[in-house]
């Protein structure tokens, strides 16, 4: 098994894609912490009838998370797409049949590819986040915001964060194993992600108990897991954009587990099962 491992790490660590993701997660972590710590520290909301500068409503502890984690959106649908090319790289270059025959098991190279996926996101995630800091910590400092206020809180909500990022590059690797062709698969996965999921959530909100069933979703569930808008008011906080009915964070933690746990097994059965040539 950790031969496996070291081969998969090692053919990810192998292309171009091992900088472009790491450039790409630090980028988009610095860019969106600054974009987002500004918004909050500058912008200013209507709620009650006049208009209050949005930094009153948000504590300092709230306001650190968010920043840190402003950008996770993209980084989650960056970890899906390692996910995905994790198998799709080996079926669009027709070396899975070298991979399964070089295990005696295919259940084997699949836990391997998500152990070094756990990785690979875990490291990705660290980027992430060190973009983060950087990019949203010198705006903070420049107005005078403590960069670790309350640093229990904070420590698990980065921790939960790269944990984010390694079970949503399962999913990319359940959906990759799905749809074996990979052009298809990345369109299929970043659609769900960016688009469907997220219309399918606005619109189950409108309808009577459907906030019930859109909380469950990937994306609400990893916005409770952060706590993004925990310490805040509930009624600011749902006009900065959170959902009235949203999971506590070890509960969203554990629903994007499942999500997680049930792609994996779908992905192994299939492997199992499918004619690899």
């Amino acid at each position: 098994m950790i031969a496996l491992v070291r081969s998969e790490l090692l053919k990810y660590r192998s292309t171009r894609l091992f900088w472009g993701m790491l450039i790409g997660m630090f980028l988009t972590g610095a860019a969106f912490a600054a974009i987002g710590a500004a918004f909050t520290i500058y912008g200013e909301m209507p709620m009650g009838g006049q208009t209050v500068e949005m930094r009153s409503l948000v504590p300092d502890e709230t306001l650190v998370r968010q920043t840190y984690t402003g950008g996770i959106q993209l980084g989650y649908l960056l970890a899906l797409v390692i996910g995905v090319l994790s198998i799709g790289q080996e079926f669009r270059h027709k070396t899975a049949t070298g991979t399964f025959l070089a295990a005696p098991r295919r259940s084997r190279v699949i836990a391997a590819k998500v152990i070094s996926l756990i990785v690979i996101g875990a490291v990705n995630g660290v980027v992430h986040l060190a973009g983060a800091m950087i990019g949203g910590g010198a705006l903070l400092a420049a107005n005078g915001i403590p960069l670790f206020p309350g640093p229990g809180g904070l420590v698990r909500t980065l921790a939960l964060a790269l944990l984010v990022l390694g079970l949503w590059a399962l999913m990319g690797l359940g959906i990759g194993v799905l749809i074996p062709n990979q052009i298809a698969a990345l369109l299929v996965a970043i659609a769900f992600a960016w688009i469907v999921e997220p219309l399918v959530g606005f619109g189950l909100s409108l309808v009577d108990g459907g906030s019930e069933v859109a909380r469950f979703f990937p994306s609400q569930a990893t916005s409770a897991a952060l706590d993004t808008f925990g310490g805040m008011d509930a009624s600011a906080a749902e006009q900065m954009g959170a959902s009235g009915d949203q999971l506590a964070w070890w509960a969203g933690a554990l629903v994007l587990l499942a999500y997680a746990a049930v792609m994996t097994a779908i992905g192994t059965w299939l492997t199992r099962r499918r004619d690899i040539v």
